[in-house]
């Protein structure tokens, strides 16, 4: 194909029925030859190209100083940085967007001078398959290191945009409560101004991303433009956004949201691209699955924290009001000597008591568990916190005839706060003698273990010991095991659970160990003073 003046080059007619484009510039850099193949390629017609400079029709702007003095190379008979090779250039369209070509330059010497030939071919399919590999590092890195699923997902629509230059890239999830979507990040390209085409909410089934969610499929719109009956299509016009992709993101039963991308030309469907997308779509869709199963487990954990502290400040002030009522009574009906009013009162002061027990204990675990209470350790002797709690556990031990067997060094360093520490061993002894039957024994011992690096205390009982199927369950909120409810022996099911809390707020552990015979073991591991 020629241009149809006087002297310019013929083109051999194989060229015009070819798939590549094929174009021809002389050493002026006007062009001589334009294929079929280079106006779908490149945007100009045949007309519109011949006799145009070729710098004018291709080159990008910021590269022409670049390309002129490339053809000054070349029109002075040097190969200059393209000639007789396969190079990937930045080419402009006739719409103004910039794609990737592979291109290949020749020249031969014809009576009218030198005339360079070009084949060249789109290239963005492949550049795009090559670059989704930054594309899913950068993803990876950004899911791992989000502190939200919001921050999640501000991390994918930056990756896919500016790795695959994107103008725009938005994330629009469900938002089951209302029944809408909103979009829960966008990328831009810089200085791109998206004026009425930004809309924070969409109802279901409305716009691209309202479609792709209603049909749980993947929605590929060539050109906005040429698409009025999608709601932001004229906006999309007005900042020169054409092709639009959208994919859903699923979690395997529901779908949650989508993914979708806009670029500044018209393109048709391309499954390798649509692959890539739809495989990004799936590892966000699983993130964000797993991201709000974990954020909901934390805000329960908060409501229920909340909860608990709101009761027990609620419970704490009457029944401390009922006890000092109840002891106040007690004290006068015992001087008139009315024995039944006596002992209904001494009830209502035991149960007071109990729960007066389970406020401080739920308090008290809220706070460990949130972080409002504080530990405050020093240099403490455990050994000497122990001792202090089997002085003050002998009266009810003696008072079961329990014998109570204390092995302790005479003193036993570590970095810790003796008053959770005593609580520690207040539990754990009150439990051992609370559930040990009268005649049985007691044993608590200390000291530091053969590496000299770690404290290990015991407290081992002789009592009704926990089923092997429910020790699992020690350690939760509430739990009683089922002897101790078949006996009605009374208990919060808090002081096991307060006490591995403070345990490990020292860097410690607590555990049940093996124990022959009747009764239990508890084993207590803490980092010693070096």
């Amino acid at each position: 194909m020629t241009c149809g003046e006087a002297g310019l080059h013929e083109v051999p007619a194989v060229l015009t029925a070819a798939l590549e484009a094929y174009f021809a510039f002389d050493r002026h850099g006007r062009v001589l030859a334009w294929n079929p193949a280079a106006e779908t390629t490149f945007g100009y017609t045949h007309a519109q190209a011949c006799g145009r400079q070729i710098e004018d029709l291709i080159v990008r702007p910021q590269s022409r100083p670049a390309g002129r003095a490339e053809l000054a190379a070349l029109a002075a008979g040097q190969s200059g940085h393209s000639l007789g090779r396969r190079l990937q250039w930045f080419v402009r369209h006739a719409d103004g967007h910039e794609f990737p070509v592979e291109m290949t330059l020749t020249s031969t010497d014809e009576p009218t001078g030198r005339i360079f030939h070009a084949f060249a071919h789109d290239v963005t399919s492949a550049h795009r398959a090559s670059r989704f590999a930054a594309v899913e590092t950068a993803v990876a890195r950004g899911l791992a290191e989000a502190a939200s699923s919001d921050t999640a997902g501000a991390h994918v629509v930056t990756a896919l945009g500016a790795h695959l230059d994107w103008p725009v890239v938005e994330l629009w999830l469900v938002d089951e409560q209302r029944q809408l979507l909103t979009c829960a990040a966008r990328y831009a390209r810089s200085g791109l101004r998206l004026g009425d085409f930004v809309l924070d909410e969409l109802e279901c089934g409305t716009g691209l991303p309202g479609r792709v969610c209603a049909e749980a499929t993947t929605c590929w719109v060539s050109d906005l433009q040429t698409s009025p009956g999608y709601l932001r299509a004229r906006a999309a016009g007005r900042i020169g956004l054409h092709v639009a992709i959208g994919v859903p993101l699923c979690n395997g039963v529901h779908t949650l949201g989508a993914l979708c991308v806009f670029g500044d030309r018209v393109e048709e469907p391309e499954e390798t691209l649509l692959s890539l997308l739809g495989g990004l779509a799936a590892q966000l869709g699983q993130y964000l699955e797993r991201r709000r199963a974990e954020e909901l487990a934390i805000e329960l954990a908060r409501t229920k924290d909340e909860f608990l502290a709101m009761v027990t400040h609620e419970l704490r002030n009457p029944v401390a009001t009922i006890a000092a009522a109840a002891t106040l009574l007690q004290e006068e009906l015992a001087e008139l000597n009315l024995e039944q009013p006596l002992r209904s009162l001494q009830a209502i002061t035991r149960n007071a008591e109990r729960l007066s027990v389970m406020a401080e204990d739920l308090l008290d675990l809220a706070r460990l568990e949130s972080g409002h209470l504080a530990i405050q350790p020093t240099d403490t002797d455990l050994a000497a916190i122990i001792g202090q709690a089997v002085e003050n556990a002998g009266p009810a031990a003696q008072a079961k005839q329990l014998t109570l067997t204390v092995r302790l060094p005479r003193r036993l360093d570590l970095h810790g706060d003796p008053v959770r520490l005593r609580q520690v061993a207040d539990n754990l002894l009150g439990n051992a003698i609370k559930y040990t039957p009268a005649g049985g024994a007691v044993t608590v011992t200390a000291g530091l273990d053969d590496t000299g690096q770690t404290v290990t205390w015991t407290v081992a009982d002789t009592g009704i010991g926990i089923p092997a199927a429910e020790r699992p369950r020690l350690f939760r909120r509430f739990y009683r095991a089922s002897t101790a409810l078949q006996q009605r022996i009374p208990g919060t099911g808090l002081g096991l659970v307060i006490s591995r809390t403070i345990i490990e707020r020292h860097r410690g552990t607590i555990a049940l160990a093996d124990h022959t015979g009747p009764g239990t073991t508890f084993l207590v591991r803490l980092p010693a003073t070096t």
